[in-house]
C-alpha cells in the first residue's frame, strides 16, 4: 500500500498560515518560521540602511534600484519572502498595482541567515534563485559574522567572494560603494564573545 499523494502546498496555504510566522512554499511544500530574531533583524535592517541612499535614493551613489524589505515575491508555484530584495529601476520603473506579493523576479536577493532558515537559504532558496535568473545573491550571517557573495553564471552560482568580521567589501551589483561589514552587526554581541 502506498501513502497518500501529499497536496502541493499554494498561494491559499500562505493566507491560511498565522500572522505572527512567515509563510514560504518552496517546491509545493509549506514552511512556516517565526520572525527572525534579533541578530537576524538587526543585520538585515543595516543593510538595508547602508544600500538604501546610494541605490535607491542616489546620495552618495548611483542609485537607480527598487530596494524593499521582506517583500512576497511569487516565482513560479514558489513563494519567496526574502530578507532584502532590489529590481533595477529599468526593469520596474513603477509600482502600479495594490497586490500584496511581486511576480517579478528580483536582480539581487539578500537573505540573512538564521539557524531555523540557513539550510532552505542554501539549498532550496537558491536552487529557485537560480532558475529564475536572480543574477546575484548574498548570504549574510550575523552568528559568524559573514558575508558571501554569489553572482550567476551559465546557470551556475559562482561565488565572488567571502568576507567576515569588520571586512571592508565591494561586492556586485553594489560595488560602487565600499561596505563596512561591522555595521551589520556592530549592536549584536554573542554569548561566547
Amino acid at each position: 500500500m502506498t501513502a497518500p499523494a501529499k497536496k502541493r502546498a499554494g498561494y491559499q496555504d500562505v493566507l491560511a498560515a498565522p500572522e505572527h510566522l512567515v509563510a514560504e512554499v518552496l517546491d509545493g511544500e509549506l514552511y512556516l518560521n517565526p520572525r527572525p530574531g534579533k541578530p537576524h533583524a538587526v543585520a538585515a535592517a543595516a543593510l538595508g540602511e547602508e544600500l538604501g541612499p546610494p541605490f535607491k535614493r542616489g546620495r552618495g551613489g548611483p542609485g537607480g534600484w527598487v530596494i524593499l524589505d521582506e517583500p512576497e515575491v511569487h516565482l513560479g508555484e514558489d513563494i519567496v519572502v526574502p530578507d532584502l530584495a532590489a529590481w533595477r529601476v529599468d526593469r520596474m520603473p513603477e509600482i502600479v498595482d495594490d497586490d500584496p506579493f511581486f511576480t517579478l523576479s528580483p536582480d539581487w536577493i539578500a537573505e540573512v541567515l538564521s539557524p531555523r532558515t540557513a539550510k532552505y537559504d542554501r539549498s532550496d532558496k537558491l536552487a529557485i534563485y537560480a532558475r529564475e535568473a536572480v543574477r546575484w545573491v548574498w548570504l549574510v550571517d550575523p552568528l559568524q559574522r559573514t558575508l558571501e557573495a554569489f553572482c550567476l553564471q551559465d546557470g551556475r552560482w559562482s561565488v565572488m567572494g567571502v568576507w567576515r568580521d569588520d571586512a571592508l567589501v565591494r561586492a556586485e551589483p553594489f560595488d560602487a560603494i565600499e561596505l563596512e561589514l561591522r555595521v551589520l552587526w556592530e549592536r549584536v554581541v554573542l554569548r561566547d564573545e
